[in-house]
């Protein structure tokens, strides 16, 4: 199995290892992938923090070999096995970290897109190229690019397959920050940041913002009045609040 995932302190760590074929996605993998969010979704993880084996790759994308002399139904299977794969990332009841060392190509940018945030080291790249093989992505890329960084520049990046460099990926909005080594040290200490609060107070605004990607702003204030009267009524929205009269450091009991 080329998927490692381990748990270290507070988080789950998935790492893609096939850095022989640059971490390159398998059918076989994508479904790997899947049972071992499976796992993460079950976990006590506070964080998820995604990232492939070596220094070269965090994953260059499909395994070309694969996807020759297909049929379309066996086509359309694959594109549904990754878009379900991808979701489950997307999904889960905690943040996730793409930590994206190197190459972020075609399904390994996807992967990325699905994940709450995206760290880079300053060699990564990011890029959709399917287009120079006379196909499109379709892990999701056409759908979560445009909303991460706008219509304009996911076009450019579709439709040239151009990769983008971190320091440009930063500034477009396609990652959110760039890392220096250690990186997975970094990435915990990126955790950290958010995972110190209440689990349920993440989650709730977690899905408020994704709700205003998705319907009318009218509609996502309803939503956003619901989520936030439900975190109110936490046990954690009460010690916060009785912290911040005390003037002191919140304990929060995921409650």
């Amino acid at each position: 199995m080329a998927i490692d995932l381990t748990f270290p302190d507070e988080f789950a760590l998935l790492t893609i290892n096939r850095p022989d074929a640059l971490n390159a996605l398998s059918f076989s993998l994508i479904e790997d992938i899947g049972h071992a969010l499976d796992a993460v979704a079950r976990s006590s993880a506070r964080a998820l923090v995604v990232t492939g084996a070596g220094e070269k790759a965090f994953c260059a994308g499909a395994d070309i070999k694969e996807l020759t002399d297909r049929t379309l139904i066996e086509q359309r299977r694959g594109a549904e096995l990754g878009q379900a794969v991808f979701s489950k990332l997307d999904r889960l009841p905690m943040a996730s970290i793409a930590l994206v060392n190197g190459y972020a190509f075609g399904g390994g940018c996807e992967i990325a897109l699905a994940c709450t945030f995206r760290l880079a080291t300053p060699n990564a790249r990011f890029g959709l190229p399917e287009i120079k093989l006379g196909l499109i992505p379709g892990y999701g890329g056409t759908q979560r690019l445009p909303r991460l960084i706008g219509e304009a520049r996911a076009l450019e990046m579709i439709l040239t397959g151009r990769p983008v460099p971190a320091a440009e990926a930063l500034q477009v909005g396609l990652v959110n920050r760039i890392v220096e080594p250690p990186p997975q040290d970094a990435a915990f200490a990126f955790a950290r940041e958010f995972t110190c609060h209440g689990m349920l107070g993440l989650q709730f605004a977690r899905e408020a913002v994704k709700r205003a990607a998705s319907t009318t702003l009218e509609e996502g204030l309803r939503a956003e009045a619901d989520l936030s009267t439900l975190a109110y009524r936490t046990a954690d929205a009460a010690e916060g609040m009785q912290a911040f009269i005390e003037k002191r450091k919140p304990e929060f009991r995921d409650q």
